[in-house]
């Protein structure tokens, strides 16, 4: 008698998480646990349709809503079941990449167990992948590997912080010949997150290892370090805003807009205080001591020709106001999400056309995918050769500039 009980109440259970879980009848059954997921742990899952489903054990909480993407403006609402478990499943398929969430438990905000976590929002925030149909680019696959570092590189300007950290990919030769010197890209990530993004969630060295194998790039060092200093955080604020770099400045946004808002620093979740940021403190940290510092500590190509900036969102906007003054340090630049070089930047700055050699601009689809068009017929007309690139399907996030990267890469240090 007690074992018909037992058994009735676990297929209730079970029912009631079905239920649940099967609210839209379009969704297909086929879930299966995200690639990001701790070791063991079955959710989140993500499904062939790219629903993502999630399920949270909270008995004594009221409230359990998923907060989605960039600054968390999407939202998945939770139904608790009898057990005490919260589930839920999107409302409708999401973009295929990376994606940052977390957890709000009765207005507190908490990461999910079940997964890794990323730093992005200015905090560790959890992860989702879904799977992505061109994947294969930044997969790990059979092929010679390049090495990601970390550095801890002298700092007298943030006297606060005496040592700062970057990351350096070296690619698969680099050991082989001692004698051989490389071009460099210092590669920035957006506002929120930090050096650890272009790795570790855009997979940027993966990246580089297949397309060097493939014989699609030539071998470079890139460097990715924080870029930000201490007087870029207001006081009183969250600081930074959203993941992915989801704020914009003025600049920025006038020509790539995001479907989201802008965020930024200067109160709690402060809006609009982005054009307080100053990327003078930055620049002098990475041109007056990082890069110094890596031309002694690495075997580069230590002139203009052969060193390149690159962004995403503030990153690009860094990039943008760093190589344009002057242009005695870089050759090479790339804005993802990040703006444009504009046919008046062009002109503006004195020995441009022979002295870039690549300009690189892109964002997703579902951002501004026309002023990125217009602006390069308008530069191709100045006879400045550069290439546009947008990313299908995508909006303001990683598999945007995953596939930026992808683009770019190949296009760089070709002489």
């Amino acid at each position: 008698m007690k074992t018909k009980i037992i058994l009735l109440a676990v297929a209730l259970v079970t029912s009631s998480q079905l239920c649940l879980a099967q609210t839209n009848p379009l969704v297909v059954e086929d879930f299966t646990p995200s690639s990001l997921n701790q070791p063991g742990q079955q959710y989140p899952q993500v499904n062939s349709q790219r629903y993502a489903r999630f399920r949270i054990v909270a008995p004594n909480a009221q409230s359990v809503p998923v907060s989605l993407g960039l600054g968390g403006r999407g939202g998945t609402k939770l139904d608790k079941t009898e057990d005490g478990v919260w589930m839920g499943t999107t409302a409708g398929p999401m973009d295929e990449g990376f994606h940052y969430y977390h957890l709000s438990v009765d207005g507190g905000v908490f990461n999910d167990p079940g997964t890794g976590n990323f730093y992005g929002s200015t905090r560790w925030e959890s992860g989702i992948e879904i799977p992505a149909h061109d994947q294969n680019f930044y997969a790990l696959k059979d092929v010679p590997h390049g090495k990601v570092q970390m550095v801890l590189f002298p700092s007298k300007y943030t006297n606060t912080i005496p040592v700062r950290t970057a990351f350096i990919y070296t690619p698969p030769d680099y050991d082989k010949d001692s004698t051989k010197r490389y071009p460099v890209l210092y590669l920035q990530h957006g506002w929120g997150e930090n050096e650890y993004a272009w790795w570790n969630q855009g997979h940027a060295n993966l990246i580089m290892d297949n397309l060097i194998a493939e014989g699609k790039s030539k071998s470079f060092i890139i460097v990715m370090t924080y870029g930000m200093t201490n007087e870029g955080m207001r006081p009183g604020g969250r600081g930074p805003g959203g993941p992915g770099g989801a704020a914009t400045t003025n600049a920025v946004a006038a020509n790539t807009t995001s479907n989201a808002p802008a965020r930024g620093p200067g109160g709690p979740g402060g809006r609009g205080g982005f054009p307080n940021f100053s990327v003078a403190g930055f620049e002098t940290v990475l041109v007056g001591e990082l890069i110094p510092y890596i031309d002694a500590n690495f075997r580069t190509l230590a002139d203009q020709p052969h060193r390149g900036m690159a962004g995403l969102s503030m990153g690009g906007m860094e990039t943008h106001s760093i190589t344009l003054k002057p242009l005695d340090m870089f050759s090479h630049i790339g804005l993802l999400s990040g703006g444009v070089i504009s046919p008046a930047d062009v002109t503006n700055t004195p020995s441009f056309k022979e002295k870039v050699k690549v300009v690189f601009c892109s964002c997703g689809s579902r951002e501004n995918p026309g002023n990125i068009n217009a602006n390069h017929e308008a530069l191709d007309k100045l006879g400045v050769k550069n290439t546009a690139y947008v990313s299908p399907e995508t909006a303001r996030e990683f598999q945007t500039w995953r596939r930026s990267l992808h683009e770019m890469v190949p296009l760089l240090f070709q002489d």
